[in-house]
Formats: C-alpha cells, structure tokens, sequence
C-alpha cells in the first residue's frame, strides 16, 4: 500500500493530538475503554473527509465535533440500564485527602446524566464558550447555562461542597 502526504499528514496529527484529544473523550464518556472507541471511530470519520478538510487550524474542532456527534448517536441506541430503586445507598462521612480530589471528581462527573455531563466537560475542560456547546451539542444557549448550572450544583454537592 502507498502512502500519500495526507497519509503521513493525518498520522502526525494523531501522534501529536492523539493524548489530548483522548482525554477529551474519556470525560465525555466517563470510561478509559469507550473513551478509547469513541476517539477511534471520530479519527476514522476524520480520516474519511481528510482532504476536504482545507483548514487544519480546525481540526481538533472537527474531532471533537465528531466525537460529541457520536456520543450522543450512542445515547440514543443506549436502553435503559439503570433502573429506580425505593432504598438509596448508604453514604459515609469521609475525611478526602487532596489526591482523592480528582478521582472522586471522575466518578461525580460519570453519574451525571449523559447531555450534562458533555456539557461539563466542553465548558471546563475543553474551554468552550456557551455559543460554542450549544452548537455542538445542538441545543439552545439556554439550555446549555442551566444544564451546566444543575451540573455543577450536582458535582458541589457529591463532593461535599457548599453551593454557590
């Protein structure tokens, strides 16, 4: 098989794109393996559209995009999992130590439902503006500042902070 420029082109992007744009997919889907497949099939689809994509400053955009664009195609084939229970968990008080921050953040993020949790990541991790997720996400710059306001209320309160 021949490889062309773009080949080689495409390759040097996911070398040096690959780590961040992975993380960006682990905190859309909550998990290091579907990060790991979501990541895999947006890569292809960019693959795919290489060579129309004429400005390369928007590539990670184009990712992400692609990424949100089938994370969200994924949550609708999703079937209903989880189901309600009348008994709640039992919670104990723990003393975190600062370390613990993050990986009790991880898991705060993860049970968040799956539309505010995107809109989380894309506000705080990927630094996007509210016009910005809106677009991406599809849905109203309304509906992106409250479903980001409810989702950090949610993320104060299972890490035991006081609301704002």
């Amino acid at each position: 098989m021949q490889t062309t420029d773009g080949d080689e082109e495409f390759r040097e992007y996911v070398r040096t794109r690959g780590p961040a744009l992975l993380r960006a997919a682990h905190q859309l889907t909550g998990h290091p393996l579907d990060a790991e497949d979501l990541l895999q099939s947006a890569l292809t689809k960019t693959y795919l559209a290489w060579e129309r994509i004429e400005d390369r400053g928007a590539l990670d955009g184009y990712v992400r995009r692609a990424m949100v664009n089938i994370n969200i195609s994924q949550w609708r084939r999703r079937k209903l999992e989880e189901y309600p229970s009348d008994e709640l968990p039992e919670t104990t008080a723990e003393t975190v130590a600062f370390g613990d921050v993050h990986e009790l953040l991880e898991q705060a993020l993860d049970e968040l439902p799956e539309r505010m949790r995107a809109a989380i990541v894309l506000r705080y991790y990927e630094d996007m503006t509210e016009p910005e997720i809106a677009k991406t996400l599809g849905i109203s710059v309304g509906t992106v500042k409250s479903t980001v306001s409810r989702g950090m209320a949610k993320l104060r309160a299972a890490l035991g902070l006081s609301p704002r």
